[in-house]
């Protein structure tokens, strides 16, 4: 392209490789005069860095790409590190930042995770029952039980009363009962109040209510205030300051590990503090497009996400830069080399997410839709952060921000190399030598792991979706011991109300499927609708309620004429069973699509990109097999909730292909000069401590969605949690190696590591 050489490129055309002998001293290449505050002055200290030395974060040592590419990244690194220019960029980029966080906030994602999509039949049939004259106004329930587990006695069934008379005033509305249980156990009573309330209205009179129950009776009963907005208001209580704790523990998490990864007790809070105002400024994105676009997500799993991803890029980056400051002199020109460096893999790495994340658009289930868009502009802000103003704050605090351990020139050859002689590097020794063993065992301990998902139900049942008893769940586990399981949530049907006989005939439909005890009209339409409610005799949303609200869907489906539309609770967990299996089985053959084409692009090869995801998908389903396994045995979690295996699986996989890009990327560069097999030791010598670093943070900050109270938030950090450490310690330090040293060269078909070079 008509440019000069840079120093890397000369230092490879004169030196010789370690078997020819010893190396010819480099002669330095002619520089074009620079200012000073240009920072990319040249280093003398480089002179003394040998060809091809591996770089610990596993990125290519070499030159940058020459042409428009090329050029525009050293001008890029020579603003974000000049001694004026860095102060002009950290102020520019923290400004833009703390003007989205603060200037972009929106009043956040549409529904949450159980959001069904509008063309669903429960969805159709919640529109129309809506419609109902006097529909707004929901029932709430106060169950009543001894704490003794006995009968009521008269004295119990005049609290009752008074009860019931307490909570009519606090409502406003007329107070219905007592209804007491026929065996005597219960008694239960009940008030409407107005859903299309604000929710802090409605809230306030839950509580109001549920203080009411409280102190009109007696210390030998207890009193559960229940129904639909109940169940809200405990959800919004739950998560009430959920947020703060999940970022509260998420920050302490990454800071600890920090801390211990860099052993300085200052560094730590350069990434932190950039990654945490990425992570404000991504909420307050999300949370616009959230409401421009009616997405549907939760904002707990796109700020793990933003800390995860950002700390593992400002780990790279960092890694990168301490290797430079041993060969530099300046600071400044050690930062630049290592942004270089490092910004293509990171971009590499970014791209790859986020068109992974992207492929959730072809999903019907909004809350995965949602996330998708959502978690993808949130990953693009954590990768602009840590390449512009944490690159610009590092060039502007110095070199002695690692204190006590500051990395100078001066100790560069007493330190270990970790290609040959580090950890990881044994240990990817010892599995070549042996390295069909080594593959056998890894495959069946992935097997044993993956034996977890047999027998596992899928769902989870109304009361088995928060981590922790509500008062709501109390009151429905108390209805259906007393009065029948499918008492506190009926199947709902509507069907045409102007057609004579379909009212009938649907009532004697439903009565006759099996499971339902009875079936009644709840009210008609403007529309010429009719609202039915068919009491089943299973708990909400178990094995046996689905298959009640299958067996309406099929027999009132075969009437001609009804038009039936099964709804309720129960149905639509059918629903979002149904929809959350359709876009695992189209969704996931699109991840691993994207995927596989960019290792084909980065490594120009077609083997070793089909093994590494080949391996990448056994180790994400032996990572669910672990998580479901870990789930039952430590934190009673009986069930996997339908949601997961397709954001699992997602990130496990993309998240995943991280660690393989930076690892391979290595491999690749090694083999040229030391063959396959021993090139993919060092890659893994070199890379070892940062990605094992980067993944246990990433697991570390996963795990944190466990302070959060919904199961399947709770569920999905514990398997990808654990799943990263298996591809971490398992996958990339076993594994690969192995099947490295068994297929050899053939891995790069059709290219060769000694001719091909990466993209």
């Amino acid at each position: 392209m008509g440019t000069t050489p840079t120093r890397g490129r000369t230092l490879r055309r004169h030196q010789r490789l370690p078997s020819e002998g010893p190396t010819v001293p480099a002669p330095l290449p002619t520089t074009r005069h620079r200012r000073t505050d240009d920072l990319a002055a040249t280093d003398p200290a480089t002179a003394n860095l040998p060809a091809g030395r591996p770089a610990a974060d596993g990125t290519d040592p070499g030159t940058a790409p020459a042409g428009l590419v090329g050029r525009l990244g050293e001008g890029l690194a020579a603003a974000l590190t000049g001694r004026r220019s860095a102060w002009v960029m950290l102020g520019v980029f923290m400004v833009l930042l703390v003007a989205v966080a603060g200037g972009m906030r929106g009043t956040g994602p549409a529904a949450g995770m159980d959001a069904l999509p509008a063309g669903s039949e429960s969805s159709r049939a919640a529109a129309i029952a809506d419609s109902l004259e006097g529909s707004r106004y929901q029932p709430v329930f106060a169950v009543v039980t001894r704490d003794d587990g006995a009968e009521l006695t008269a004295e119990d069934a005049a609290a009752v009363e008074t009860l019931r008379a307490e909570l009519a005033a606090v409502s406003g509305r007329e107070g219905v009962g007592p209804m007491p249980a026929e065996d005597g156990e219960a008694d239960l009573v009940m008030t409407t109040i107005d859903s299309e309330a604000d929710e802090e209205a409605i809230d306030a009179m839950i509580a109001d209510l549920r203080a009411a129950a409280d102190g009109s009776v007696p210390e030998q009963l207890s009193v559960s205030v229940t129904g639909g907005p109940a169940v809200g208001s405990d959800i919004r209580g739950a998560f009430a300051g959920a947020d703060f704790t999940l970022l509260a523990v998420t920050i302490a998490v990454v800071a600890l590990l920090l801390l211990v990864t860099y052993r300085s007790p200052i560094l730590w809070l350069v990434p932190l503090s950039i990654v945490a105002l990425a992570d404000g400024a991504a909420g307050a994105l999300t949370s616009s497009l959230g409401e421009r676009f009616s997405l549907a997500f939760d904002a707990g799993v796109i700020s793990v996400l933003v800390f995860g991803a950002g700390t593992n890029y400002a780990l790279l980056l960092i890694s990168r830069y301490r290797e430079e400051l041993h060969v530099h002199r300046e600071h400044r020109a050690a930062l630049a080399t290592a942004w270089k460096r490092t910004a293509p893999a990171l971009l590499a790495s970014n791209v790859t997410v986020v068109l992974a994340l992207l492929t959730l658009l072809a999903a019907v289930m909004p809350a995965t839709r949602g996330l998708g868009i959502a978690a993808a502009a949130g990953l693009l802000l954590a990768l602009v952060a840590v390449l512009f103003p944490l690159t610009a704050l590092l060039a502007v605090v110095g070199r002695h921000v690692f204190w006590p351990f500051v990395p100078r020139p001066g100790n560069a050859g007493a330190r270990r190399d970790d290609a040959e002689h580090g950890p990881f590097a044994a240990v990817a020794r010892i599995v070549t030598r042996r390295p069909a063993v080594a593959a056998v065992v890894s495959l069946v301990l992935m097997g044993v792991l993956a034996t977890g998902l047999i027998g596992t139900r899928v769902g989870l049942s109304q009361d088995e979706q928060f981590a922790s008893a509500t008062e709501s769940s109390t009151g429905f586990s108390a209805m259906a011991a007393h009065y029948g399981a499918g008492e506190s949530a009926p199947h709902q049907v509507v069907v045409r109300e102007d057609r004579a006989g379909t009212v009938e005939a649907a009532l004697r439909i439903a009565e006759a499927v099996p499971g339902i005890d009875r079936a009644s009209v709840s009210g008609t339409t403007d529309g010429g609708w009719a609202v039915l409610s068919a009491v089943g005799s299973a708990e909400p949303e178990s094995p046996a309620a689905l298959a009640e609200a299958e067996g309406l869907r099929t027999a009132l489906h075969a009437r001609s004429g009804t038009d039936a539309l099964v709804g309720g609770t129960t149905a639509s967990a059918m629903d979002v069973r149904a929809d959350s299996t359709r876009d695992l089985l189209v969704v996931a053959p699109m991840i691993l699509a994207v995927v596989l084409l960019v290792l084909v692009f980065l490594l120009r090869a077609v083997v070793a990109p089909l093994v590494l995801l080949t391996m990448n998908v056994a180790s994400s389903v032996a990572a669910i097999g672990l998580g479901l396994w870990a789930g039952r045995l430590l934190f009673d979690i009986p069930a996997l909730d339908v949601t997961v295996p397709l954001l699992a699986f997602l990130f496990l996989v993309a998240l995943g292909v991280d660690y393989t890009i930076f690892l391979v990327h290595r491999a690749r560069h090694e083999a040229a000069a030391h063959g396959t097999t021993e090139g993919m030791v060092r890659a893994v010598g070199s890379t070892g401590v940062v990605i094992t670093s980067a993944g246990v943070v990433l697991a570390a900050v996963f795990a944190a969605l466990g302070v959060l109270p919904l199961v399947v938030l709770g569920q999905l950090g514990l398997i990808v949690g654990l799943g990263v450490l298996l591809d971490t310690l398992v996958v990339r330090t076993v594994l690969v190696p192995a099947l490295f040293a068994l297929l050899g060269d053939r891995m790069w078909w059709p290219s060769r590591p000694t001719t091909a070079h990466l993209a």
